[in-house]
């Protein structure tokens, strides 16, 4: 896998400050089939660091340039859904027809879902009509840090992702070390979506 000893950070692949890799082991064979770095404190300022430069014009963005980005991640999460059934049933030792049907498919879902419902939900709104000037306003609260588990990969981090894409948040992703190659495949998928740099980096 071609960036998998890299972290992305800022829109690009970089290296880690410090190398430490560290073996991806598929459990179905018990044999290493993968290498990544592992992040240390550096790296991860330098993910913060980048996703809260880009939160200042991100918390501002409209609601339709959020759907806009949200669709275009659904669109290009479908097109590489077969490099991320493998990804999954690399690291997780699934089948591979569980991983496409079951798996990729929730993450599938839950994008979907958050699209549907961000669509109808209103930033702003007026509570009480007896009270036209009260407003009601939902804010991004900044940079979130989302951290995912081995299993149900994509279930976990579509859960999060895509929420605080809507939300007008910025974010760092760390997946699980032991299963963390669809995320590399999703990060992937974040970029050639044109998600703007530092709104989603990924360390692992």
């Amino acid at each position: 896998m071609e960036n998998s000893r890299k972290f992305y950070i800022d829109g690009q692949w970089v290296d880690p400050v410090n190398a430490n890799d560290f073996d991806v082991i598929d459990p179905s064979t018990e044999e290493a089939i993968a290498v990544i770095s592992l992040g240390g404190r550096a790296d991860t300022d330098a993910a913060v660091a980048a996703a809260g430069r880009a939160y200042d014009s991100w918390s501002q963005t409209s609601k339709a340039e959020r759907l806009e980005l949200m669709e275009a991640i659904a669109a290009e999460y479908e097109r590489r859904s077969a490099d991320i059934a493998q990804a999954m049933s690399d690291e997780m030792g699934a089948p591979i027809d569980f991983s496409n049907a079951v798996q990729v498919a929730a993450g599938t879902g839950h994008i979907g879902d958050f699209i549907d419902a961000f669509r109808d939900f209103d930033l702003e709104y007026a509570p009480n009509p007896d009270s036209p000037g009260d407003r009601i306003l939902h804010d991004p609260v900044g940079v979130v840090g989302l951290i995912t588990p081995w299993n149900w990969p994509m279930n976990q981090v579509t859960l999060k992702v895509l929420p605080a894409i809507a939300a007008g948040c910025t974010m760092v992703l760390k997946p699980s070390e032991i299963a963390p190659l669809s995320s590399i495949v999703f990060t992937e998928v974040m970029h050639a979506a044109g998600t703007p740099a530092g709104v989603y980096n990924m360390v692992n």
